[in-house]
């Protein structure tokens, strides 16, 4: 999830002579090597949730790179689908036991009925913030360049806490609070990735109390952050400047609903939902998936052409061998993908190809280094 740093010898300029060739440092030479503890190379077990739709055919996908890399996981897998009445005790079991789990989407139903799967993991293991990395992909045309934005949202409170009743029939009250641990989690998260700015994105013109208080925790975090620049945007405008000039935001620290309608309409803007990682996070549990939740399940016509796009989940694989401090298979994996869409030769439907997720798949093991 770092951000690449400027090249560490980039105020070494060449110098000509007449004994001397200017030789121009490549930006991606990595020059101080990472030195693991003894046993870091031990395989690690991540709980494995193939879900529903797509889901199966971009998990597969993962599979099938992380062996031709070697890296050093192996996958417990479990069958959970989004029409369950609960998340299996087993599957929270696993995830509690690995710490990591890799999950394709789970169909949320719409209305009365199943309580969303998605909402339950998160709870249950209280993964409080979601972070989708939304950023233009080199060879990938859109309309705005130097996109380059974290979404950072809260996960279990707000409107997704679920604390709604109906008073009388007709009349449903919907509760909503809010915390300070999203804040900070955002300002440290722009802190060890070297971002420069974080936005709060709110309503408070209107929800003064709630959406007040959420203010006033990420003024009061900001504080502890000199370096980091902070300002804020209510999220009628904040969509509006994210259509026009989205290249202004760095790091956008949101309350629950909020951040899923941002998150997913800056993906869209830097180059589509298929294409950007994320995942969730706690104190103690991380879920990776894709990053933008349209789309994630897909239709039928796509699974059954097995058509469906793995970067998303693949780059999010990326992000989970980073997590899992295996730091070199995490840049090995997202290079090959960037270089396959930089190529163009090999892209689903949704990028403007026709290649089914195999031959993505082939390409990228074609890509390894």
């Amino acid at each position: 999830m770092a951000r690449r740093a400027l090249p560490i010898f980039k105020q070494l300029t060449c110098r000509s002579s007449p004994t001397s060739f200017a030789v121009k440092p490549d930006p991606n030479t990595r020059f101080v090597t990472y030195m693991p503890r003894p046993g870091d190379g031990a395989p690690r077990p991540v709980t494995l949730i193939p879900g529903d739709g797509i889901g199966p055919l971009v998990t597969n996908a993962v599979e099938q790179v992380m062996e031709a890399m070697h890296a050093p996981v192996y996958f417990e897998r479990y069958d959970v689908h989004g029409d369950m009445q609960r998340v299996p005790p087993e599957v929270l079991d696993s995830i509690r036991k690995n710490k990591v789990c890799l999950k394709g989407g789970l169909r949320t139903p719409v209305g009365g009925g199943v309580n969303s799967l998605n909402v339950q993991l998160r709870k249950e293991l209280d993964l409080y913030a979601s972070l989708v990395n939304c950023f233009n992909l080199p060879g990938l045309p859109t309309r705005h360049e130097n996109v380059d934005i974290v979404v950072i949202r809260e996960n279990t409170e707000g409107e997704y806490s679920g604390l709604e009743h109906e008073v009388v029939p007709g009349v449903v009250e919907s509760l909503k609070f809010c915390s300070e641990r999203i804040a900070k989690y955002a300002f440290e998260y722009a802190y060890l990735n070297n971002r420069k700015k974080v936005t709060a994105v709110h309503k408070a013109n209107i929800m003064k109390l709630a959406d007040g208080l959420f203010l006033e925790s990420c003024r009061e975090v900001a504080t502890k952050y000199p370096s980091i620049k902070y300002n804020e945007i209510i999220v009628d405008n904040c969509c509006m400047q994210l259509v026009s000039k989205p290249e202004q935001f760095d790091v956008m620290v949101t309350p629950n609903l909020y951040g899923n309608l941002v998150a997913n309409t800056a993906a869209g803007i830097a180059g589509g939902t298929g294409v950007m990682p994320g995942g969730n996070v706690g104190a103690d549990h991380a879920v990776f998936e894709q990053g933008a939740s349209a789309g994630n399940v897909g239709n039928e016509k796509i699974t059954d052409q097995k058509k469906a796009n793995p970067v998303a989940l693949l780059l999010s694989s990326a992000m989970m061998l980073r997590h899992l401090q295996f730091p070199s298979f995490a840049d090995r994996l997202e290079t090959a993908v960037k270089r396959v869409i930089s190529e163009g030769k090999h892209r689903t439907k949704d990028l403007g190809g026709g290649s089914t997720t195999q031959e993505v798949v082939d390409a990228v093991i074609a890509n390894l280094d």
